[in-house]
């Protein structure tokens, strides 16, 4: 079978976000339901924040809704409409992907933080024992603290342009993991590894979130813009002599647990289950 059959049986999975031209997350599923012979589809909701409300009373109605993956700017905001917090989200404050339980019960939960470590594990970037600077404490971000704190950062920094917010982000991490957590400028001189989760990139007029000048060769820079195209910041890295990793080791490595949250067995080819070899 090459392409989904739907039938009235079919269960339905959807991606939430504005926007969602780069999105890849329907591909992949259609893919696994495929492979998996699962009667099943995903398909994007291109759903504007001022509408969020009315989709969420919409989709309520829907009993073969099984689960939904959350995108930008939906993640902190999709808290409210959820049932149920997975630990994961309770600790970040903020989801990626909502569980639709056959009683009505939606459940939220997310991975973007355990799939970006898992993905630079993957790719040998792994942040244990090194010091890192986080740009961007959203809903992302915050995930991406906590995970890169657990997974044994030696020291963390995060920057946000809401200084307040990096400040309790970093107090929250210090107190969950034990890891020493700071907030402080997007300097990124003198650190190991280096992590943009902001948007900065998407466009090509936005503005760096570091100053690549100031980064040393040898140093790890993951930019999670999951682009066809390197970003900015990851081509004026590469120039500087550093590594560099894209978004998309983080978005195979978030599927893998957002997939088995949501019942499926899956890990990319060539790939490691997440406990198994780096």
């Amino acid at each position: 079978m090459d392409q989904p059959y739907i039938t009235g049986k079919t269960r339905l999975y959807g991606l939430v976000g504005d926007p969602l031209t780069a999105a890849k997350s329907p591909q992949l599923l259609n893919k696994l339901f495929i492979e998996q012979h699962v009667e099943a589809a995903c398909v994007p909701f291109w759903v504007k924040a001022e509408n969020l409300p009315g989709f969420v009373s919409g989709a309520r109605a829907m009993d073969n809704l099984s689960g939904m993956l959350v995108t930008m700017p939906h993640k902190q905001r999709m808290l409210a409409f959820v049932d149920e917090l997975d630990p994961t989200a309770r600790q970040v404050g903020a989801l990626n992907v909502i569980r639709c339980e056959p009683d009505g019960r939606w459940i939220g939960a997310i991975f973007d933080g355990v799939g970006c470590v898992l993905g630079m594990q993957w790719e040998g970037n792994h942040p244990a024992n090194k010091s890192v600077l986080l740009v961007g404490s959203g809903g992302a971000g915050s995930a991406i603290a906590f995970a890169v704190a657990a997974a044994g950062a030696s020291n963390l920094t995060i920057s946000d342009v809401d200084e307040r917010r990096a400040a309790d982000l970093a107090d929250a991490v210090t107190a969950e993991t034990g890891c020493i957590v700071h907030s402080g400028p997007p300097d990124p001189h003198g650190f190991e590894v280096v992590i943009n989760a902001t948007p900065l990139g998407m466009k090509p007029t936005d503005a760096m979130p570091v100053d690549p000048g100031r980064l040393a060769p040898g140093t790890i820079v993951v930019d999670i813009i999951n682009a066809a195209e390197p970003t900015p910041l990851r081509r004026a890295a590469h120039a500087r002599g550093c590594r560099t990793q894209d978004g998309g080791p983080m978005h195979q490595g978030q599927a893998v647990h957002a997939l088995k949250f949501l019942g499926f067995d899956y890990c990319p080819e060539g790939r490691s289950a997440p406990g198994g070899p780096a």
